[in-house]
């Protein structure tokens, strides 16, 4: 086929593997982000969401081939596996498993039923094979994990049943993992003198909060912004769990006079109303309240547990963008989204002691590409949402959508994390440590010539900073009138001198 589920393959091809599962069980569930199909050529290739491998590739024409073919070359899709087994029931895996009782695949497959339906199969426990992993390591990326004696196979899944996003390991995570990024800033700092490391991890932990609030188009007074500042200082100090998401969601509200604190007790999406109507009109819906207990446990756990094994970025990108696709509270998601990932890095000691990565001002310069990365499973995931407009110009959900918010793939969402948490200590943290290097020894010159009071000075240093070095006719004229013509001179001299230095 040219065009499968409104998706134009490189050429025409046969779908296989997840592909073939779900246009043949018609399973609603949202399709990877790359699909697998069998092209005419002795050569695989990749393009447009597709990856075409060769005839010789061909999987057999059934249940067991295409699943077969998935694990081997397409990895864990948690969710499209989860939707398939509730299709078939037990007898087809249970007569897979029978047929070939030591096969690594068939072995798999019997532990991903039983571990995702919570359901026991018709089966002894397995006596024979070699322990495999559950998670392709050379595909994507796991825990060390444990065994499962029963199924003769290695659980190195990174999460639990009630929250699994998946990660494919690429090219970009595999270079930043190399890196040791969190190493990079410690050896960054170690040359950098207490005093003005204090200042600068002071200034960027007040720039990530501000920039947080700009994130969501709020403009608060600088007393609120230094509140926030002071919980994400704090980050890493406490696990979490729904009453310390509740807690953080009162610190982020600050006046919940017209909010509904904790967790929502209706729909939830993100987007706009229509003008005439005031219906919805979403880009992302919730996941339903009702399945939010469940997945904030499955949140904590994440957190207690494959978070604290994975490499923290990670893992960071793992939680905090499922906490955002959840969408629990009624206000103050998105604030609380980017506390997960100072909150993960803290904890896992990424970031060196007292020194937080401004990501979220980061992500304020970025904010085409972060809503590009959001948007990589909300559209995919839209369509797969039944819902309808209440009265109050909310959506209320149809169909049962816990497992859309609990297996999702991260990969796009730890690449640009990774690239943000890159910036950080590539750019941000030497530009702003070398920026008060030269607004001290500016300060020691000038206090060589004049008496002049704090605020004064930060006034002049500013002035010079937006006028390219010199001091404009209205500031000579009012603020420093009382500069003499060759003292402005010499202060625009001094400033010259220290920004090529």
């Amino acid at each position: 086929m040219s065009v499968f589920h409104g998706r134009w393959l490189p050429e025409r091809a046969l779908p296989v593997g997840y592909a073939a599962l779900i246009d043949a069980f018609e399973l609603p569930v949202p399709a990877p982000i790359n699909l697998a199909a069998i092209g005419p050529r002795h050569k695989i290739y990749q393009a447009d969401g597709w990856k075409l491998y060769t005839p010789r590739h061909q999987p057999e024409t059934s249940l067991m081939g295409h699943l077969t073919f998935a694990l081997r070359y397409e990895g864990l899709d948690l969710a499209v596996l989860k939707a398939l087994f509730q299709v078939t029931g037990p007898e087809p895996v249970t007569e897979i498993v029978r047929s070939a009782p030591t096969g690594a695949y068939a072995r798999r497959l019997w532990f991903l039923y039983e571990w995702l339906l919570d359901a026991r199969l018709d089966l002894d426990d397995a006596v024979q094979g070699t322990y495999a992993p559950i998670v392709d390591p050379d595909l994507q990326w796991a825990v060390d994990g444990t065994t499962s004696p029963r199924h003769r196979v290695k659980n190195n899944l990174p999460g639990t049943p009630d929250f699994c996003p998946m990660i494919f390991r690429t090219p970009v995570l595999d270079a930043f993992v190399a890196r040791n990024l969190g190493e990079e800033a410690r050896r960054l700092i170690a040359e950098v003198p207490a005093d003005l490391l204090a200042r600068t991890a002071a200034f960027l932990l007040l720039k990530d909060s501000r920039s947080s609030f700009q994130i969501e188009g709020e403009d608060p007074p600088q007393d609120r912004i230094q509140r926030w500042g002071q919980v994400i200082g704090e980050a890493g100090r406490h696990p979490i769990d729904r009453a310390e998401l509740e807690r953080l969601q009162r610190v982020v509200i600050g006046d919940a006079r017209f909010v509904h604190l904790g967790l929502r007790t209706d729909g939830g999406f993100v987007g706009q109303h229509d003008r005439l109507s005031g219906a919805p009109i979403p880009d992302h819906v919730s996941a339903r309240y009702e399945d939010l207990p469940a997945l904030i446990e499955g949140l904590t756990a994440f957190d207690r547990g494959a978070a604290r094994r994975l490499d923290p970025v990670l893992a960071a990108a793992a939680l905090a963008f499922g906490f955002v696709y959840i969408h629990p509270f009624e206000d103050g998601n998105g604030r609380l989204h980017r506390y997960l990932i100072h909150h993960v890095l803290a904890e896992r000691g990424f970031n060196p002691p007292g020194l937080v990565f401004p990501v979220s001002s980061v992500i304020l310069d970025r904010i085409d590409g972060y809503r590009r990365t959001l948007e990589t499973y909300s559209r995919r995931l839209l369509p797969h949402i039944r819902w309808r407009s209440t009265d109050r110009g909310n959506v209320e959900v149809l169909n049962e959508t816990g497992d859309f918010y609990r297996y999702f793939d991260a990969t796009p969402h730890a690449e640009f994390l990774f690239e943000c948490v890159a910036r950080t200590i590539d750019v941000d943290l030497p530009a702003e440590t070398a920026f008060l290097k030269t607004y001290d020894s500016f300060r020691a010159e000038i206090a060589r010539m004049i008496d002049m009071p704090d605020r004064l000075f930060d006034l002049l240093f500013r002035f010079l900073r937006q006028n390219d070095g010199k001091l404009s006719r209205r500031a000579r004229e009012r603020e420093f009138a009382a500069l003499t013509d060759e003292e402005a001179t010499r202060i625009e001299a001094i400033y010259a001198d220290l920004q090529h230095t």
